[in-house]
């Protein structure tokens, strides 16, 4: 927000679709560190920038600066665009570690720096590709598609890895000059980069396709993805290999064993490491029904895993600030909320973590009232909030349990916004409880306070609350409308009085002194405020005679409803809540429906905002995974013209679901968007590297060698491009898993499913996938076309000369 001081009032601007004004003499009024101020709030439009809101408006007040009165100042002490700002900040900061370490990963495996350029220089060529896609199809530069761009770093580098990989090797055991190790090279990889890049974006294909807000996170993860795998397939298979005849220089047939030092000591290693491995797949070839069961076993383990994981929408992230509800009983004065406002402000600016107060009293998330206010708390930067117990969630709770002893003839929740800001005001659940049977609003409030109660004796909810203003003391006028009807007074002259007298009306305007001004008419307070003043007002009746209300009318006190709230044509509750310290808002949500499942017939619920896009997100889950799968098979067998092969791949991917899984679970995170996002990122990556073995082990099959021989040969021959691309893709995600400060939250959750799922998915896979194709070459023997495609002796149909009118 913004501030400006004059005499002790007080300017804010808030994020520019609306602005709004408060201030002293307004029904709301705004204080700023206690004291009383005057306020501005801006809102940022559904189709605005916030970044370029918050530049537009600080811009556009220091113009308005020069015209300020003399002593007139302002400041900015809630500005909700720094959490993004930073949040893009810290993504482009993994962004360059993940780059850095993917450099690493490359010329510890090459060990020359001619061969890590190569892959490097293809890195910043895919990502601009990527932003000029982004740029072009209406996307901005945010948090969900840089985070696209950190999970395509290591996968970026792959094509161009394993193009230079092999490249490298030809060079290094057959001695060729780079032209030619080059066309060799490539003639053995086209296929496999083409079958990568393939899978990479069918598995991300149907992530476009999804509706609602979980599809719009969805489809900048998709779009970002399948841009950046087709750039990365194009410099693959154009730029990687120019690069590699131009810029690798001959050398010796097995120099690379050969090096001395640290390098040599790793090659050695490394050759032994791959030995071994070719030693036990050898011996796991002869034992496929055994393989077979422990594949069995895990995949049953990934389903028990999966099942128990608890499930949420989005990661709670740390903004930078937090906002108190503050709500005081039915009637309560406006001196009464403003001492309690008081009070949260005293409390908050004491602690080390706040760096100001902003109260506004008059409205709260539950509505407009004199009892109702929110306090919003900036806090200081994330940098000097490093520990747990000063982030913004641990505030939150240390504040609910000290205002609860403090003040307490108030209810006030601090909240954390929720991560997307307008899909609901906190983060937690809200829930609508509806009168679908008729019940009335007295059923309805007592199924909402025995719903209350049960939660309250809940331990995987805290915070429940009623969203919504309570009931409170009405005066109620009844009309004789026989006495009424003899005097010959009208129900609308009624109407226009009790308008006029408690409300005010607009009469004319008059000229004054070179203004023009309103003229209002409404009783004095003084005579409006007690029942018999009511009854003493006049009313015209049809003869233009005054009669007192008190002629045919009378008054009672009764207790009413402030809020009139329908959900979906029901009468509704508003309610809010949170999930209980280690319990996930999934956990928390079923929990409920099984409370509202013992509340009165013809009560029901639904929920709203985040908790609806949760519910919906779970929905989804099964069938993105499904349509991600079914696109990777069609695919692959349209790419191979065969049933099997794809069969042979995707047997890979539980391998790959249960390192994600086992991951989530240890960190104890939920399955949320973001893990989901993983998930379908294993399941292209574990299916890659299944292809780079099955792509060389059935072409080595079609050229004459038995079954074993040629797996064998595939795994020795792609053991280490696979290590060396999976290596890169961890490390290029390993930012992500250790993340820290702002946005921190999303960044482990999307890192900790992709790295613990690439780790399984390679180190399993290398032992499982020539078992998988062991078994489906035995069962499926393939056609002779099929291997006179393989051996690449089919050759494609020559081009029908014309002559003379006549084919030849």
């Amino acid at each position: 927000m913004l501030r400006a001081n004059t005499d002790g009032s007080t300017v804010r601007l808030k994020d520019v679709a609306r602005i709004e004004l408060g201030g002293q003499g307004y029904s709301t009024y705004a204080r700023l560190n206690g004291k009383p101020s005057t306020g501005i709030g801006v809102q940022l439009s559904n189709s605005g920038n916030a970044l370029a809101a918050a530049t537009a408006v600080k811009e556009r007040m220091l113009e308005l600066k020069r015209f300020f009165p003399q002593g007139v100042i302002y400041e900015i002490p809630y500005d909700s665009s720094k959490f993004v700002d930073i949040s893009i900040s810290q993504v482009v900061q993994t962004l360059v570690e993940a780059i850095i370490l993917v450099f690493l990963v490359m010329y510890l495996f090459l060990q020359n720096w001619r061969y890590t350029l190569i892959p490097t220089l293809v890195v910043p060529v895919a990502l601009l590709g990527t932003f000029a896609v982004m740029l072009g199809m209406g996307y901005s530069i945010n948090v969900l598609t840089l985070f696209g761009m950190v999970l395509a770093i290591g996968i970026l580098v792959d094509d161009a890895i394993v193009v230079v990989e092999n490249v490298e090797r030809i060079m290094s055991e057959e001695g060729l000059s780079p032209r030619e190790a080059t066309r060799k090279a490539m003639s053995q990889i086209s296929g496999a980069i083409i079958g990568i890049t393939v899978v990479l974006i069918a598995v991300f294909v149907p992530m476009a396709f999804f509706a609602g807000s979980v599809g719009n996170i969805y489809r900048q993860f998709s779009l970002a993805m399948v841009a950046s795998m087709g750039l990365s397939a194009l410099m693959a298979l154009t730029l990687t290999p120019a690069l590699c005849a131009t810029l690798l220089k001959p050398v010796e047939a097995g120099h690379h064993h050969a090096k001395r030092g640290f390098f040599g000591w790793f090659n050695r290693g490394f050759a032994r490491t791959a030995k071994g491995y070719e030693g036990w797949v050898a011996k796991l070839l002869k034992r496929s029904s055994s393989m077979l069961v422990a594949f069995v076993a895990i995949v049953a383990v990934v389903g028990w895993l999966y099942m128990r994981l608890p499930t949420s929408f989005l990661p709670n992230e740390d903004q930078g600030y937090l906002i108190v509800n503050v709500q005081l009983p039915p009637g309560a004065t406006a001196n009464r909320t403003e001492q309690a406002v008081k009070a949260v402000e005293d409390f908050m600016l004491k602690q080390p973590e706040v760096q100001s107060t902003i109260g506004v009293i008059g409205f709260s998330f539950s509505g407009q009232g004199q009892n109702a206010a929110l306090v919003f708390v900036p806090l200081k930067p994330w940098s000097e909030r490093k520990k747990p117990e000063n982030s913004a969630s641990a505030l939150a709770q240390r504040a609910f349990g000290a205002m609860m002893m403090t003040v307490r003839d108030a209810f006030i929740y601090p909240l954390s916004p929720p991560p997307i800001p307008e899909l609901g005001t906190a983060t937690g659940f809200a829930l609508r409880l509806q009168d679908r049977g008729g019940l009335g609003h007295e059923a309805l409030l007592a199924a909402r306070n025995q719903l209350m109660g049960m939660a309250s004796q809940s331990k995987l909810i805290t915070g429940m609350r009623p969203d919504g203003l309570e009931d409170a003391p009405q005066l109620q006028i009844d009309i004789d409308r026989n006495k009424a009807n003899a005097l010959g007074v009208g129900y609308d002259a009624i109407a226009a009085v009790l308008g006029t007298q408690l409300g005010s009306a607009y009469v004319n305007d008059f000229p004054n002194q070179g203004r023009l001004q309103r003229v209002v008419v409404q009783a004095d307070a003084k005579d409006r405020m007690q029942p018999d003043d009511l009854l003493r007002l006049n009313v015209s009746n049809a003869q233009g005679k005054s009669v007192p209300l008190s002629a045919f009318a009378t008054t009672r006190w009764i207790s009413g409803q402030m809020q009139a709230t329908r959900y979906n044509g029901y009468p509704a509750m508003r309610l809010a809540g949170d999930a209980a310290p280690g319990a996930s808002t999934g956990a928390a949500m079923a929990e409920l429906e099984k409370m509202v499942a013992q509340l009165p017939a013809g009560i029901g619920y639904e929920w709203t905002g985040l908790s609806r896009e949760e519910k919906l997100s779970g929905a989804q889950a099964t069938v993105l995974l499904v349509f991600s799968l079914l696109a990777v098979f069609l695919c692959l067998a349209a790419l191979y013209e065969s049933w099997s092969i794809p069969v042979a791949v995707l047997l890979v991917v539980p391998l790959g679901i249960l390192g994600a899984v086992l991951g989530a679970t240890l960190r104890g995170m939920p399955n949320d968007v973001y893990f989901k996002v993983g998930l379908i990122t294993i399941i292209g990556l574990s299916a890659k590297n299944a292809i780079l073995i099955i792509e060389f082990a059935k072409d080595l099959q079609a050229q004459g060698k038995g079954l074993i021989e040629a797996i064998l040969e595939a795994c020795h021959l792609r053991f280490r491009p696979i290590i060396m691309t999976s290596m890169a893709f961890i490390l290029g995600v390993t930012p992500l898993f250790f993340a820290s400060g702002a946005g921190s939250a999303s960044q482990r959750a999307i890192g900790t499913g992709v790295l613990s799922g690439m780790l399984t998915a390679t180190f399993l896979a290398v032992l499982f996938v020539p078992v998988f194709f062991l078994v489906v070459r035995r069962i499926f023997k393939g056609s002779e076309r099929q291997r006179r495609l393989d051996a690449h002796e089919i050759e494609a149909p020559a081009v029908a000369e014309v002559q003379g009118g006549k084919l030849q």
